[in-house]
């Protein structure tokens, strides 16, 4: 059996390179851990870039914008717990704001930010690869998350898109991951393989579980997830319809490569 995994899927990072600050969110819970990571970026006399300003709460978008002058805001993805406090935040520095799927590499007095899309957790998910001399660091959003294992969020989220971005993630060896919850991880690669491997043998279950007679999600989640908090099982349940949906598109292939709808 595969057992549900609560802690960190690599080795906890001991420092922050001293360009980086985190301010987290007030906001914590089972689906954000200790509340939403809201990282600044900074090159020495540069302003600062804002990734993923979270939650609508006043003194935390306020403790945000006391490190201006703000270059510009970024987000991982579009999920509320990220993305609901944006406005305001933009609204008290004046920072431009980089919403996902956009694509688009930005260099902050130095400090380069490189987009990577990793859709898959959701449609519009977007890790960061950013640059400060010598430095390099990836921020991972939900797709690698800093404690446990994250949701594929079926519909918006696909099991295939998420596997195909984790390998891309896997080739990022050596490189801390700052993630959207949780504490950040020493190995980006490290972490990545980890999640792949992990959610290859939950599939396996899932499969195996369809083979002994389950016939719909809520059935398969009582059975592979078991050990789960039944508190959770809703989260459990969006990435057994992601993982039921990849099985059957393994098993009858749309015409000409395309994707059944």
């Amino acid at each position: 059996m595969v057992s549900h995994v609560t802690t960190p899927a690599a080795e906890v990072l001991d420092a922050l390179p001293d360009w980086v600050t985190l301010v987290r969110a007030p906001n914590p819970g089972p689906m954000t851990l200790d509340g939403t990571n809201t990282w600044l970026l900074r090159a020495p006399g540069g302003g600062s870039v804002v990734v993923d300003p979270g939650p609508l709460d006043e003194g935390h978008l306020r403790a945000v914008a006391a490190h201006a002058p703000v270059a510009a805001i970024v987000l991982t993805h579009g999920h509320i717990d990220h993305t609901e406090g944006v406005e305001r935040l933009a609204g008290l520095t004046g920072a431009r704001v980089y919403h996902p799927p956009v694509l688009e590499h930005l260099d902050a007095d130095g400090l380069t930010v490189e987009p990577l899309a990793t859709p898959g957790h959701t449609k519009d998910s977007v890790c960061f690869v950013v640059r400060l001399g010598g430095e390099e660091i990836v921020l991972t959003g939900d797709t690698i998350l800093g404690r446990g294992t994250t949701v594929v969020a079926w519909p918006d989220g696909d099991l295939g898109d998420y596997l195909d971005s984790l390998g891309r993630l896997a080739a990022l060896d050596g490189r801390p991951a700052l993630p959207g919850h949780g504490p950040a991880l020493h190995d980006t690669g490290i972490a990545a393989r980890f999640y792949r491997r992990h959610r290859e043998s939950r599939l396996e279950q899932v499969r195996a579980a369809v083979a002994a007679g389950a016939t719909d999600a809520p059935e398969v989640v009582a059975k592979v997830y078991a050990d789960v908090d039944r508190s959770l099982w809703f989260a459990a349940e969006m990435s057994v319809r992601a993982q039921l949906d990849f099985l059957r598109r393994e098993s009858h292939p749309a015409p000409d490569g395309l994707d059944a709808t």
